[in-house]
């Protein structure tokens, strides 16, 4: 300590925070291929433009550590929060200011602590009253039971950060991106988000080892739990990156979809649409050409590849302008909508209606998926919820029929029925009915 000099202390303390102060925690977590939590804040943030929460705050645990050792072995209680801009160069400081919240795994394996929550609670609070868009990382181990110093907590329950961050939904949009181990309470925030990016390297759980074992269920390993491939194929992942770097890109490219309009736009010469559907009805294209070749370049970003893969769902521009896009997929099921499908649209819709994005379907559908088979997965409910989502929208839909536009499923991919879009219209290989011919 020196109390003689209060800026040369300060600066100690906020040193023992950043990465130039801890240079063996940086040093472990390069050695596994990661970045820190402060290299993905600096990636993701507009340089110079993060104002820190919390800074100096470390864990309740004074009654059985020195307060150095807190310093040094939990700075900023193993979470980094804050304000920032994202994208302010194209859409200006006003549009482009959201709330960040960094897990630090280097901290205790970036478990949920007393002030650590209270840190996000902060955070969360300005951005509801702010209404700025959350950008979150999740990597950690869950509730962490060793902060002594508090003993009116109620086991650590009585806290308000996962009814805040969920109570977000349909007002702000909430992003969530992991690498590395995702179990118990970071798991929570992570599948309350919006959207959700995650590494290869994830394993994304509800309960991680320890208290799996607990339970009596048995002994895994933490790559037994949650691995990345699973929670892509359910849907609990919506895309998938090779790294932290292409992840935090990835974040950033989301989020402007919710930050407006590009001034600057280029695509392709649309004359080339007219070749991408086959002349014969009975083959299958790649819809994916169709999208690339009508949108602006590069601006088409998928988004649940894996689940429900005969509805494709992702974001795009149409002369600088964000859309969300929904198109069938005739390459999987002749495009018929499964239980999956219909359940990834539904939700789909719902975030793009929420935050005044407009929807662009491109319909070539058999209709609904039928049979015992599909009944199994709860077809009726999740088919039905489609209709539901398309009933709610608050924001225009555009349908443009490329070929099959059979049955339910094709008025379920129109908002419910071919009425609603502010406006369809027809490929000339488009076809109507209540089935197809072979039915």
């Amino acid at each position: 300590m020196n109390p003689d000099d209060p800026k040369a202390e300060l600066d100690r303390l906020l040193e023992t925070t950043r990465d130039s102060g801890r240079p063996e925690a940086v040093a472990s977590r390069h050695a596994r291929g990661y970045r820190t939590a402060r290299e993905n804040l600096e990636d993701l943030c507009d340089p110079g433009s993060f104002v820190e929460y919390g800074q100096l705050a470390v864990a309740a645990q004074r009654r059985r550590r020195s307060e150095e050792e807190l310093r040094r072995q939990t700075p900023a209680d193993g979470v980094i929060t804050g304000l920032a801009t994202i994208n302010a160069e194209q859409f200006g400081t006003a549009a482009s200011e959201v709330a960040v919240i960094v897990y630090d795994y280097t901290v205790l394996a970036g478990t949920q602590g007393y002030f650590h929550h209270r840190k996000i609670d902060r955070i969360l609070a300005v951005a509801e009253d702010r209404r700025l868009p959350v950008v979150i990382f999740t990597e950690g181990g869950g509730g962490r039971p060793g902060d002594t110093d508090v003993t009116t907590q109620i086991a650590g329950l009585d806290l308000p950060t996962f009814a805040r961050f969920a109570g977000l939904t349909g007002k702000v949009p909430r992003i969530a991106v992991n690498n590395g181990y995702c179990f118990a309470g970071n798991a929570a925030l992570f599948g309350s988000a919006d959207l959700r990016l995650a590494t290869r390297t994830s394993w994304i759980g509800m309960a991680g080892p320890a208290m799996i074992e607990g339970g009596g269920l048995g002994r895994f390993e933490a790559t037994d739990v949650g691995p990345v491939e699973v929670q892509s194929a359910n849907g609990v992942v919506d895309r998938v990156t090779e790294d932290e770097a292409e992840a935090t890109a990835c974040a950033r490219t989301l989020l402007s979809y919710f930050q407006g309009r590009t001034a600057r736009y280029d695509h392709a010469d649309q004359s080339e649409l007219a070749g991408l559907l086959p002349e014969d009805r009975r083959y299958s294209y790649h819809v994916r050409r169709v999208i690339e070749t009508l949108v602006d370049t590069g601006s088409f970003i998928e988004l649940g590849a894996d689940f429900g893969p005969s509805v494709i769902t992702g974001f795009v521009r149409i002369e600088g302008r964000p859309l969300g896009l929904l198109a069938s997929d005739c390459r999987v099921l002749g495009g018929a909508i499964d239980a999956d499908a219909a359940e990834k649209a539904a939700r789909f819709m719902r975030l793009c209606s929420a935050h005044g994005i407009g929807l662009l379907s491109l319909i070539d559908t058999p209709g609904f998926m039928v049979g015992p088979d599909s009944e199994k997965q709860a077809a009726v409910r999740k088919m039905s919820d489609l209709f539901v989502a398309g009933a709610q929208l608050e924001v225009p839909l555009v349908a443009i029929f490329l070929r099959k536009a059979y049955g339910l499923g094709a008025m379920a991919m129109a908002g419910g029925s071919f009425a609603e879009p502010v406006h369809a219209a027809a490929w000339p290989t488009g076809e109507f009915g209540g089935m197809g011919l072979e039915g």
